[in-house]
């Protein structure tokens, strides 16, 4: 162990948009995408809304990739490596709402385990491993997720009412603390406030609506932390739990390729060792269910 000052790095941004639907989610994201790379043809936005996102193809040749049911986190995590592999410098994955409830999503796979408690000890390893290719991901991300009204069951002596209680979001709560900003659009002028601000940008900021200029000035406090070194790297080495983010790192540091050469292959040998064992276990499973065993 190391006791080191405290040392901010340069960064990519982990945004989240939210707000029921007609706010402006997809809209708010495409102009701030734009203030971060300055390059509509180098955003990306992966679509689960029924092609929503072509909507605004006035604004410039940004791209698109539709993901359609099942919205398993697997398929998202290779929508992400897709959009990385094409040179992207922004991702949009509007939305992930469907990750979580959408069919072929978390809350879907945890009910057909049986839909008990215990079941999660399955369910949630998938469900991380999404949040782990938004967090490693080279690229900036911004993703969006819906709201909608909650209630509260009140009871008065014998009798019970169902009350408002505000918005809730449509994903796995918690979801906007794994974020460095959560945006809410909260009414119809597409005015907005921030749930969360690591950045402190806009700690107590009055409600403004998302621009091109937020993109700006999120890219300035990005690029203001002092450079990426070979130890950096070489601690990230170990967090990559797939071949595609193993050589998504490499590649997003070429000056330090030959140096740190022999831990990638390390970390690289390591997965695939992870891969058989997971599939081993995955076929005795199988072996069982088809009553071989």
């Amino acid at each position: 162990m190391i006791l080191q000052t405290a040392q901010r790095k340069r960064a990519k941004i982990r945004m989240n948009i939210a707000s029921p639907s007609g706010f402006g989610k997809t809209y708010s994201s495409l102009l701030i995408a734009y203030g971060l790379c300055n390059d509509w043809k180098k955003i990306a936005v992966i679509d689960t809304e029924n092609d929503s996102a072509s909507l605004y193809s006035h604004l410039g040749s940004y791209n698109t990739l539709r993901l359609d049911a099942p919205y398993s986190p697997d398929r998202y995590i290779e929508a992400i490596n897709t959009c990385e592999e094409a040179g992207m410098e922004v991702i949009i994955i509007d939305s992930v709402t469907h990750v979580w409830k959408g069919t072929g999503g978390v809350l879907e796979y945890q009910t057909s385990l049986g839909g008990k408690y215990t079941d999660w000890a399955k369910a949630t390893p998938l469900y991380m491993r999404f949040i782990n290719a938004i967090l490693l991901s080279k690229c900036h991300v911004i993703t969006t997720n819906r709201k909608k009204q909650g209630y509260n069951m009140i009871t008065e002596g014998n009798r019970t009412k169902v009350e408002k209680a505000g918005l809730d979001d449509e994903i796995r709560d918690g979801y906007e603390y794994e974020m460095t900003i959560a945006f809410e659009v909260i009414n119809e002028n597409h005015l907005a406030k921030a749930s969360k601000d690591r950045t402190c940008l806009f700690a107590n900021v009055p409600e403004f609506v998302l621009g091109v200029q937020t993109g700006t000035k999120i890219l300035e406090w990005c690029n203001s932390g002092d450079p990426i070194t070979v130890d950096d790297v070489s601690k990230r080495i170990g967090d990559m739990t797939t071949i595609q983010q193993l050589l998504s790192l490499y590649q997003e540091y070429p000056q330090f390729k030959d140096v740190l050469k022999p831990e990638f292959e390390q970390q690289k040998r390591r997965i695939l060792v992870n891969q058989e064992v997971n599939t081993q276990l995955i076929n005795q499973q199988n072996l069982s269910l088809n009553g071989v065993h």
